[in-house]
């Protein structure tokens, strides 16, 4: 089995490219395959070297490592111009200056359904001869047979005049010369494998089996695009997804497991995909189940490997203790900074979360009554301050939510953090005495103004 993932690079590799790269990858390591990386950058405007660099950089994100190449369509002029002289020697190709209005003066007169037939000339682009009788077969793994009826095709243009290789014709050319088994690639694709298999048989050349995949939609139905949230790799990556976990979840897309099963690594999804369970039906992207999935993978990590990619996602070192206490409440490595920030920076400044809690009915005596605690926590561990914030609780006979918030919002300036006993341990006494000393003070001091100030 040879196979090969060939994007065009006119821009970031979204995320529907990144699963046809996926199916490749794992058809090729799972049945002992080879996969070629092929950059089709025919497109001279749009194809660009950043953006090559910009898919390279993904699917090494990604995990996805190739057998062969990058191999660049455009390096290939000189093979794609020596077929093409053959196809015009053998006549199966000829010359033509038909125009756009030529063509559709044919459809005008023959009809609309009527495939353009051009004549003959010395010069102008190349276009490949189309039978008048007959059907293009694209045996499909995935959608079965679909015919498309020659009498309805125009002649493709397969060259420029000036030579250069147009899109289906390179395809067909490169595909053949690597000796491509399998195609699996996107239905939009569907529409130009007829003229694809045109060229195998003008060249009397066994054409690849195909496979097209159904395109990606989100949650609203529609075609997957940036109103849906990320929409390509490179977004995901900044958005705190792990790599593993995007692999996991965009295999899950059509890949027809069971629907109670959802968690595998690549190695597990290379043993089980076959291409012939893909489903034929759009499947549906939905970011909150990429994100759940991904809180899984997530917590599978040892702490020093979470340490690792937090501390480079956020360009910080020594985030250990915080990433201790903090895991269990992320799922993504965006999660992770805004949940713990107050640690490092101090609290943040959310005057609703102080109003709400600290100024609520008895949030100044429970905070006092929690500092004097703390000051006498000895040693200043986590267990030592659990004792001490639940003495607090069983003191003032109220629930234990009227004294860790009032703690909460003083250390950290809002409502969610770490755990309490686990971030106060961490902060140390020094630093708690000192915010929530601050807290009261700014209570005292016109933040509360219900709260009588000190004459």
């Amino acid at each position: 089995m040879r196979v090969r993932f060939a994007p065009s690079p006119t821009g970031a590799l979204h995320i529907g490219g990144a699963r046809t790269a996926l199916y490749n990858w794992l058809l090729a390591r799972g049945q002992g395959g080879t996969l070629v990386l092929r950059i089709e950058d025919t497109d001279r405007e749009r194809s660009t070297p950043e953006n090559v660099e910009q898919i390279v950089d993904a699917l090494r994100w990604l995990a996805l490592d190739w057998d062969e190449g990058p191999v660049y369509q455009s390096e290939r002029a000189a093979r794609h111009a020596e077929v093409l002289e053959q196809l015009l020697a053998s006549g199966h190709a000829y010359r033509s200056r038909a125009t756009a209005d030529d063509v559709r003066a044919h459809k005008d007169r023959f009809g609309a359904d009527r495939g353009f037939r051009g004549e003959p000339s010395d010069t102008g682009a190349v276009r490949l001869r189309v039978p008048d009788v007959g059907d293009a077969v694209v045996h499909d793994v995935i959608r079965g047979d679909t015919r498309f009826p020659y009498a309805n095709m125009d002649d493709p243009v397969i060259a420029r005049a000036d030579g250069s290789a147009l899109y289906n014709f390179a395809v067909a050319v490169d595909d053949l010369d690597a000796g491509i088994t399998h195609v699996v690639r996107g239905e939009d694709h569907l529409s130009n494998t007829p003229k694809q298999l045109l060229v195998f048989e003008a060249l009397e050349q066994e054409p690849p089996l195909y496979a097209h995949l159904p395109l990606l939609h989100g949650p609203d139905g529609r075609k997957l695009s940036k109103r849906h949230g990320a929409a390509s790799v490179q977004e995901l990556r900044a958005a705190g997804y792990l790599p593993e976990a995007v692999d996991n979840y965009i295999a899950l897309l059509g890949a027809g497991f069971a629907p109670d099963e959802e968690y595998f690594t690549l190695p597990e999804l290379a043993e089980r995909f076959r291409l012939e369970s893909v489903s034929k039906n759009p499947a549906v992207f939905d970011e909150r189940k990429l994100r759940h999935l991904n809180g899984r993978h997530l917590h599978e990590l040892s702490l020093d490997e979470l340490t690792e990619r937090l501390e480079q996602y956020t360009g910080r070192t020594g985030l250990r203790p915080s990433v201790e206490i903090a895991a269990e409440k992320i799922q993504t490595l965006a999660d992770f900074w805004p949940l713990v920030s107050f640690l490092f920076d101090g609290p943040v400044d959310d005057p609703v979360a102080f109003e709400r809690v600290i100024c609520a009915d008895g949030g100044v005596e429970s905070l006092k009554a929690a500092r004097q605690a703390l000051a006498q926590a000895e040693p200043f561990a986590m267990g030592e301050v659990e004792r001490a914030l639940r003495g607090v609780v069983e003191q003032l006979g109220t629930k234990p939510g009227r004294v860790f918030q009032p703690v909460r919002v003083a250390i950290a300036g809002s409502t969610v953090s770490p755990g309490i006993f686990e971030s106060v341990a961490l902060l140390g006494r020094e630093e708690v005495m000192r915010r929530v000393d601050r807290a009261l003070e700014r209570a005292a001091t016109g933040a509360c103004p219900e709260i009588p100030k000190p004459v």
